[in-house]
């Protein structure tokens, strides 16, 4: 997969990095049987799904030379934040999820791959969203299939600090739900920055990323208490 690494994202494991992310598949496969991972484990679907997906959502950001401070909300078995601490070393990653077992395989899996860059934690989104020891602390905090647009920018907004950035994972993308979003986010102290739209590269798949950037300090009535959010979007 290098030359369509090197095509799509303008991005090349070197070796080291190659045999972990193919570990990582492998582990993941593994531990599948009884934790119940994933869905998907055919090989190629799985580079693009997971690996050349997770790292192609922050686009650019993967050459920026800055070293960053970064938070993965709802991150299940490690994605995006366990290709993105394989690709970028010099990134702190918190991985978050409130499945223990989902955690306790990140635990396990990042010694494993040689790992020192991440943090797993056990967490409900919206608690950890109101905790000063994370509130406000992150350059740039990641959500891929967890639930509404609206509800993803009430879950990252309060995590970032003035000037990071949140990146919503997203498949397809209307007007309607730019709109939406676009009060909700004005609610949270950011704006929509940038709508990112591409195709994956083997089934031809449009994805969307939605960037926010963060330009005050959310109020701290955001994040509202657990539960809340999913059931009353803003």
């Amino acid at each position: 997969m290098d030359k369509m690494w090197q095509e799509t994202i303008d991005w090349c494991p070197t070796e080291q990095q190659q045999s972990q992310l193919q570990s990582l598949y492998s582990e993941v496969v593994s531990a599948n049987r009884q934790l119940n991972l994933t869905r998907i484990t055919a090989p190629e679907e799985f580079w693009e799904k997971h690996l050349w997906d997770s790292l192609r959502g922050v686009g650019e950001l993967i050459n920026n030379p800055l070293e960053l401070k970064v938070i993965d909300l709802g991150t299940g078995a490690g994605f995006p934040g366990l290709p993105l601490a394989i690709a970028r070393t010099d990134w702190q990653m918190t991985l978050v999820d409130s499945t223990a077992k989902k955690v306790g395989f990140i635990e396990y899996i990042a010694p494993e791959l040689g790992l020192t860059n991440t943090h797993p934690l056990v967490s409900r989104i919206e608690a950890l969203g109101q905790e000063r020891q994370h509130r406000h602390q992150y350059d740039l905090a990641l959500i891929r299939a967890v639930s509404s647009a609206n509800v993803c920018a009430e879950y990252t907004l309060p995590l970032v600090k003035v000037g990071g950035t949140a990146i919503l994972y997203r498949g397809n993308w209307t007007d309607e739900e730019a709109t939406s979003l676009e009060l909700a986010v004005a609610k949270l102290g950011g704006e929509i920055s940038k709508i990112d739209r591409f195709t994956t590269p083997i089934s031809d798949s449009i994805r969307h990323c939605i960037w926010l950037h963060k330009t005050t300090d959310t109020h701290p009535y955001y994040p509202r208490a657990v539960g809340i959010p999913t059931l009353k979007p803003l």
